[in-house]
């Protein structure tokens, strides 16, 4: 069986946790749970045929990006990036965030998920900012925790990418 490591990376309360657990166990909470430090996760697919662990480590939250914890970084087979859209700040934190990981640990695949669509009357980030970042390369969903939306399609898609 093939495991790989992602990486769940963000400022605080962008929706890390939600994004695992509706992904892991396919719930959702109102309540906002703090993590402390990292809480990993797995869950077993299949991809064309192969079965795939995904170990997923939802690390606290980060505002500052010297503070990211690069050794629970290493191992990784990919990283998602996630981002708060009715909070723009949180797209400001997870750039730096992207390029120290990316720059301690090489080019493995990152996808942006930019989360709580299912408020997209109150995001503040806009759509040109995103398509700057497709421009650039980045791999950039739209997810909601709360519904679902792109949960599924968001992980599978990277899990693709770190197993070739």
């Amino acid at each position: 069986m093939i495991q790989k490591k992602i990486c769940m990376l963000g400022a605080f309360s962008v929706g890390k946790t939600s994004l695992v657990r509706r992904y892991v166990s396919s719930v959702f909470s109102d309540a906002y749970l703090t993590t402390v430090g990292v809480k990993i996760d797995k869950r077993v697919i299949d991809l064309d045929g192969r079965e795939v662990t995904l170990i997923l480590w939802d690390i606290a939250g980060e505002d500052d990006v010297s503070t990211v914890r690069l050794s629970y970084l290493r191992g990784s087979a990919g990283f998602v990036l996630v981002a708060d859209g009715t909070r723009a700040r949180t797209l400001d934190v997870a750039r730096p965030v992207q390029s120290r990981a990316q720059g301690e640990h090489g080019e493995v695949p990152l996808t942006l998920l930019v989360n709580k669509s299912d408020l997209a009357e109150q995001w503040t980030i806009a759509d040109a900012e995103l398509g700057a970042l497709r421009a650039a390369g980045w791999s950039v969903r739209r997810t909601s925790a709360k519904s679902g939306e792109g949960v599924e399609d968001a992980f599978r898609e990277l899990a693709l990418r770190t197993t070739g």
